[in-house]
């Protein structure tokens, strides 16, 4: 059954829901032409996914907009309050619905489906075998970790994104297209948008106690500093698009490479007082480990991104421990950002210098005719070699000086790297 335009006095969020896949917002990488998820709708068979993304990114809009693509029932469970009973129940509609006077497909939504347990989610699968409906779940955790293998086989994998400024900024525009929100000075919208942090939900939530504020004090346009004063500390303190935070972030990200737990712990606690996302935070340390660590300590990286792992399984305010541990050890690893300026120098170099041909040693062979035409003609296969090394082997282009783009420092493991980069270069050099 399509979905029936909302009345006036219908929520913000439901009078802004989109009727039709061109009027979503947002998630162009898989509703853009030609994209995977646009290719699902417009092929006349729908097939079972999870949609896995943050808060406010569409995934119920998504779903919707399926059951109404291929005229199906749409059923859905919500795993934080739903159980077995449930989905006995919903099952039980799919089956009257396949086999009613009009045949018609089921749409089956599970809103948090990894809140269920494995016997919940077992649940599902002689179904979506039997094609009684077409499974499609919502998740905000990582489907490898809280997905059962089995229902996860069956399903594709659909990865949202948060929504960007102008995404959310798209959404404000709709609702003053409307006439449910008063005009919003610049100032004022710029706040609400890092507030919403990608978050349509939160923001629609937001417009709607705004607006019935400003309605009762008959204020427009609304102001930042009466949009501060109305929406009190959590506006006050979050300030995700300002000066203050990118200057908070970068007194983090410096205090990390200068070595200083104590300032690189205070900053991070700074930010988390402030209202910044952990996700975020997690995001930034991983860069940290790249950028400023590198090869000195490459347990840097795999730490970070354990943390970042620790926070999806523990949440707030467990997880933000296992995020603060690792802040500590950034700042306390040796520090090298040899590979960081290798990888600049070397993208600097290939954008202004013209394109090489691959040597024909390197290149592959995988056809009589290509090897007729000397394709991989000469390579050596450096494990055969004496030392798993082909001295005097070239892997660059033909007529292309020696880079030079990496050069390690003299600290933590780039001290071996060194020595055996200097090593490598020695046999080069002795065999010509």
């Amino acid at each position: 059954m399509k979905a029936t335009k909302p009345t006036p006095h219908a929520p913000l969020a439901e009078r802004l829901r989109p009727q039709h896949l061109g009027e979503v917002i947002g998630q162009q990488h898989l509703l853009g032409e030609g994209m995977a998820l646009r290719l699902a709708f417009e092929s006349g068979q729908p097939h079972s996914c999870i949609l896995w993304g943050p808060p406010g990114v569409g995934k119920t809009t998504i779903a919707r907009l399926m059951a109404d693509a291929f005229d199906a029932q749409f059923l859905s469970i919500s795993a934080v309050l739903g159980g077995v009973k449930d989905i006995r129940e919903a099952v039980d509609k799919a089956e009257v619905a396949r086999t009613g006077l009009h045949p018609q497909r089921t749409i089956m939504f599970v809103d948090e489906v990894h809140r269920f347990n494995k016997s919940q989610q077992d649940a599902f699968l002689p179904h979506v075998e039997s094609g009684l409906f077409t499974f499609i779940g919502a998740t905000t955790e990582n489907p490898s970790f809280e997905v059962n293998s089995a229902l996860l086989s069956r399903a594709a994998v659909y990865v949202l994104q948060p929504l960007s400024e102008q995404d959310l900024q798209s959404i404000v525009l709709r609702a003053q297209g409307i006439k449910a929100i008063p005009a919003i000075e610049p100032e004022a919208q710029a706040r609400l948008l890092a507030y919403a942090d990608g978050d349509a939900r939160r923001l629609l939530n937001t417009l709607e106690t705004l607006a019935m504020a400003a309605r009762q004090e008959g204020l427009d346009p609304v102001t930042d500093a009466w949009l501060m004063r109305v929406l009190g500390e959590r506006m006050r303190r979050y300030d995700k698009g300002g000066e203050q935070f990118y200057d908070t972030i970068s007194a983090l990200h410096k205090s990390v490479r200068g070595s200083d737990p104590d300032a690189a712990l205070y900053w991070f606690v700074r930010m988390l007082d402030g209202g910044a996302d952990p996700r975020y935070m997690a995001r930034r340390l991983i860069r940290m480990a790249s950028e400023d660590i590198g090869l000195a300590d490459p347990r840097a990286l795999r730490m970070a991104l354990d943390a970042a792992d620790v926070y999806e399984r523990l949440g707030s305010p467990e997880g933000e421990l296992t995020l603060a541990q690792c802040v500590i050890y950034l700042a306390m690893a040796p520090k090298s950002n040899a590979a960081y300026k290798a990888y600049k120098e070397a993208r600097a170099f290939v954008k202004k210098d013209g394109t090489r041909p691959v040597p024909m040693h390197l290149r592959n062979a995988p056809t009589q005719l290509m090897k007729q035409l000397d394709y991989g003609k000469g390579y050596r296969y450096a494990h055969d070699e004496e030392d798993g090394f082909a001295a005097g082997e070239r892997y660059l282009p033909e007529g292309m000086a020696e880079p030079g783009f990496y050069r390690p420092v003299p600290r933590g493991l780039e001290i071996k790297i060194a020595e055996k980069l200097a090593q490598l270069r020695q046999k080069n050099a002795a065999a010509g």
